[in-house]
């Protein structure tokens, strides 16, 4: 019998460096589609690249993604790829519309043509959610995006379902609350806390500059979170998955743990920055994972403390070597 061989789109981020992870220690075989572009980041994928197939292609041209299907066979494909942070999409919300959107239709679409015993994973958001209308969220609660980020993938995620309903595609979408690791991007508030905190205890800084705190999410590992994507497809019918913690905690929780990791008292450097506020707010995430539970026999592993002290203690270190 063949290896199962799986194509990751985003396999440079954060999530798709850890699904590729998963997938070569279940013995597949793992192609990562990248767009060509004059900034490429191997680095979360460093370790493993001599283990992988790197193409290029682009959400944004279907005939890339069909000759891609084409040349490599995949039996299961996790579109993982997207412009994927919250505040960018206000600055450019047609390109995040573009990817975050239309680009899992072009996929879908070259999946339904070159191949449909395609199985497809689809990277839905709790950010769907937005201003939600019950708590805790599940998998029947009325999506209300409250951002350009959370619009485009609200059409992502029905265009899935259409598309298993409509063609009989093996397509599920996998609601995903904030998860994270030493791997998120810079950019992002959690990696932002961890890293500043970092810094600020080596003396490379003395304060760092945040938007609202009070915001809530319910944040996991995201090593857990890619085991619930395979998991998703191993299934006999396709269906629709929360993932999540259960657990709500606060961005201010979230610099209270990580500057205590460091025995710093986060009051002392933390400023409020208006420029990091959104324009509409998210207040609230918490996600019901009971499907998840009963359905794939998954859960989180890894407690939020555990998480932010991860994420410091390896911020620390990786600076801690720069500096020598």
């Amino acid at each position: 019998m063949s290896r199962k061989k799986a194509l990751i789109t985003g396999i440079t981020g954060q999530d798709g460096s850890y699904l590729a992870e998963f997938l070569l220690s279940m013995g597949y075989e793992v192609v990562g589609m990248m767009r060509r572009s004059s900034t490429v980041g191997f680095e979360r994928i460093s370790h493993i690249q001599d283990s992988i197939t790197l193409v290029s292609g682009d959400l944004l041209d279907e005939v890339s993604m069909m000759s891609i299907l084409r040349e490599h066979r995949p039996t299961e494909v996790y579109n993982l790829a997207a412009q994927s942070f919250v505040q960018t999409s206000w600055g450019q919300p047609v390109l995040t519309g573009e990817t975050t959107a239309l680009g899992v239709t072009r996929l879908l679409d070259a999946i339904r043509m070159v191949d449909p015993e395609i199985r497809f994973y689809q990277a839905s958001s709790s950010e769907m959610f937005g201003k939600v209308r019950e708590v805790p969220q599940t998998e029947l609660t009325p999506f209300y995006p409250r951002s350009p980020y959370g619009v485009a993938k609200v059409y992502g995620h029905w265009i899935t379902v259409n598309y298993r309903e409509s063609y009989g595609i093996y397509g599920c979408s996998g609601i995903l609350f904030n998860h994270e690791s030493p791997r998120r991007g810079l950019e992002f508030v959690t990696r932002k806390i961890s890293y500043g905190a970092a810094k600020i205890a080596l003396n490379l800084a003395d304060s760092l500059a945040l938007g609202n705190l009070d915001a809530k999410r319910d944040w996991g590992y995201a090593v857990d979170y890619v085991k619930a994507m395979w998991m998703m497809l191993q299934q006999d019918s396709p269906d629709d998955y929360v993932i999540a913690t259960g657990e709500t905690h606060s961005v201010r929780e979230f610099c209270q743990l990580a500057f205590a990791a460091l025995d710093l008292d986060w009051e002392r450097y933390v400023k409020l920055d208006e420029r990091f506020f959104r324009p509409a707010e998210v207040d609230l995430l918490v996600g019901d994972p009971s499907k998840a539970k009963s359905g794939l026999n998954w859960q989180s592993t890894t407690s939020f403390p555990e998480l932010v002290e991860m994420m410091v203690r390896s911020d620390y270190a990786a600076l801690k070597r720069e500096i020598g």
